[in-house]
Formats: structure tokens, sequence, C-alpha cells
């Protein structure tokens, strides 16, 4: 962590990748289990709007495993793209975050659901309220305490 982004004329201000992480759909959560052995997989999440991401998890799995054998991470988002066939290149914008991630229960386990709800399923809230009791059981919920974040991005350049 702390690593110095090679490319600095393609790095976002802190304003641009803030945003394309809140209306982000899905990242990857890279992880690493036990053994050392990488694990990426794709997750959707709701940012919180200052410092951590949440998202949830059945109650057993690799993704879980390794959370609970080690806590640090990394997560992607990958924003608008597209090829720029004639310059062999693609116009992109992503966010990369490090942090470290946390079982969450009780409130702040009701309210991370909530808020996922809230993101991908706002016109089912009173449904969500109804259900709620019943999705707290089989479902793990985590916060990724966000340490560090950056973006990079490519602009679209006409042929």
């Amino acid at each position: 962590m702390n690593r110095s982004m090679r490319r600095k004329d393609r790095q976002m201000n802190q304003e641009a990748a803030m945003a394309l992480l809140m209306r982000g759909e899905y990242g990857v959560l890279s992880s690493v289990d036990e053994n050392g052995q990488p694990y990426g997989v794709p997750v959707n999440y709701v940012f919180d709007g200052t410092d951590s991401i949440y998202f949830h998890c059945a109650r057993e799995g690799h993704k879980l495993d390794n959370l609970r054998s080690n806590p640090k991470v990394s997560f992607t988002i990958v924003g608008n793209h597209q090829i720029m066939d004639w310059k062999f290149s693609t116009a992109y914008e992503s966010v990369i975050l490090f942090g470290t991630a946390e079982e969450v229960v009780g409130d702040e386990k009701y309210q991370g659901l909530k808020k996922l709800a809230q993101k991908f399923s706002p016109n089912y809230m009173e449904e969500f309220e109804k259900d709620i009791e019943k999705a707290m059981i089989p479902t793990i919920v985590f916060r990724i305490k966000i340490l560090q974040i950056t973006g990079k991005e490519r602009k679209y350049e006409n042929p």
C-alpha cells in the first residue's frame, strides 16, 4: 500500500474517484487465503459517503474464509469504458481502494443491508422492512474501512 501511481497523468482527482465509488454498482473484492492464494470475486456494494463500503454474503464460502483469516483487501470498481481501436487502447475510469474488512452485527448490520436495499431496490423499501428479520439470519454483512483510494482514467479521444 502507499505506492505512488506510475502514470500520474491519468490520476483522477479525489472528488472524481469518490463520485465513481458512489455511483458504481459492483466491484471486484480481492483477498488472500491462508495459503497465500489470491481470490477476486465481483460483489455489489454501497459506499457510505465517508470512509467505508458495505457488502453482504452467505454464511459460508471462499470469500468468507479468506476475510476471516486475513481482513486486508483491495476493491476495484470499473466505471465507463470505451474501446479506441484506432489507438489500440481504451478510454476508461477506475478506482482501487485498500482497506480492512470487518463483519458487522446488530444495528450496523441492519443499516448496511438497508443502504444496499436503498441503492439496488429503492422501489421496494416497504417489502425490505417486512422481510428484514428473515434476511438478517442467513446474511453476513461486511464493512471495508477504506485506508487508501486512488482513481485512474483515460479520456476518450476522437479518431
